[in-house]
């Protein structure tokens, strides 16, 4: 461990907003928000573009203004200070690097605003360089670099401040598939070294499931759910979470209760259930069931297509009007004919109110501890 790794973890601080509200003119982007990121956790905020995740990012940093409510890191409300005096560093989408500047100078930039030494200067942003294998690079400047590179100066220049705060605004988004997963796998390792407090913006449900501590999932500056990886997929809040959250994703159907069964529109059965009136109900593509065995409760669906991706295949099947997906093995045998017997595992099903959205607890009783 060197000198930046425990500083950084000193400097760690929670974040706490306190009914922050950001409007432009007569537009709401963020109605009131209450939320918490904790001291030392990798927390992804989620959402599709438009959601509000760079808006939030942006008021925590400084660079918008609120417009109501607090924003308060460690114990000190900073939601008036300017950016630089919110102990933050950030990361953008577009790296934002000097390009007349070598990477040593970039990443040593705000090191020299700040007044130090040039020795002084030259020890931490070697410290980094080798953290984040740059040594090799510091003499070039950003357009004799990889994307990949220039990202890791961009987090350079960040960690080199011993910031109390990380924020990283869709970092990862101009680069490649390969270089993504590569890059990935460095943030992840270089948050578990200097644990500092991480809030991350994607639009990219694997950058978020793989990175994430917890989950903050926004819809329309709202707050969907907030949350572990597991616990979000295994157990969505609401529709939006579980259509979100999954590739391909949760499988919704409409659905009426008698008190005794839930039937899709066609009367088919497709659950014990005690209650009454019209839900949606989902279900993951990777827990539904081929039932090879033909019982007599068995769902009847008519495939329209597959889809063979290497690791695994996926079935799309016309069940009651409405496409359901499932995955099996790659390379197991195509069905002796276009119709399908399904099941689904009352222990894997999910139950949402029709009109709001949103997950209703308890209605199988079935369900696994592990599932609650």
């Amino acid at each position: 461990m060197n000198a930046i790794d425990p500083a950084i973890h000193i400097a760690a601080a929670n974040i706490r907003l306190d009914g922050v509200t950001k409007s432009y003119g007569a537009m709401t982007v963020i109605p009131k928000l209450d939320v918490e990121f904790r001291a030392g956790e990798f927390t992804v905020v989620l959402g599709p573009s438009g959601c509000g995740k760079s808006t939030l990012m942006q008021m925590i940093a400084g660079l918008e203004r609120v417009s109501g409510g607090k924003i308060i890191i460690g114990d000190q409300e900073v939601q008036d200070l300017e950016p630089r005096e919110r102990g933050c560093a950030m990361v953008f989408q577009n790296y934002a690097l000097y390009p007349h500047m070598t990477a040593f100078d970039n990443i040593a930039y705000s090191l020299k605003i700040a007044g130090l030494s040039k020795a002084e200067r030259r020890v931490r942003v070697d410290i980094v360089a080798k953290m984040l294998g740059l040594t090799d690079y510091l003499d070039r400047k950003p357009g004799q670099l990889s994307g990949g590179q220039r990202q890791r100066v961009a987090i350079g220049r960040a960690i080199v401040r011993e910031p109390a705060v990380l924020l990283f605004d869709e970092p990862l988004s101009n680069l490649d598939a390969q270089l993504r997963h590569d890059t990935r796998i460095e943030l992840a390792e270089l948050h578990r070294r200097i644990g500092a407090t991480t809030v991350f913006v994607t639009h990219d449900q694997v950058e978020a499931m793989t990175l994430a501590d917890r989950i903050l999932i926004l819809n329309k500056g709202e707050i969907e759910q907030y949350d572990t990886p597991k616990a979000i997929y295994h157990k969505p809040a609401s529709i939006f979470v579980a259509k979100f959250i999954g590739s391909p994703p949760m499988n919704i159907l409409a659905v009426s209760g008698d008190g005794a069964v839930l039937r899709l529109s066609d009367g088919q059965a497709i659950a014990e259930c005690h209650l009454k009136g019209d839900f949606q109900l989902g279900i993951r593509p990777e827990d539904v069931v081929l039932d090879k065995s033909s019982t007599a409760t068995a769902l009847r669906a008519h495939v329209r297509y597959r889809e063979d991706l290497g690791s695994h295949s996926i079935l799309a099947a016309d069940l009651s009007g409405t496409v359901v997906r499932l995955t099996t093995p790659f390379g197991s045998p195509p069905p002796d004919s276009n119709v399908l017997l399904l099941s689904c595992p009352p222990q894997r099903l999910h139950l949402f109110d029709a009109v709001t959205g949103k997950a209703i607890d308890g209605a199988f009783s079935a369900r696994k501890k592990d599932r609650k």
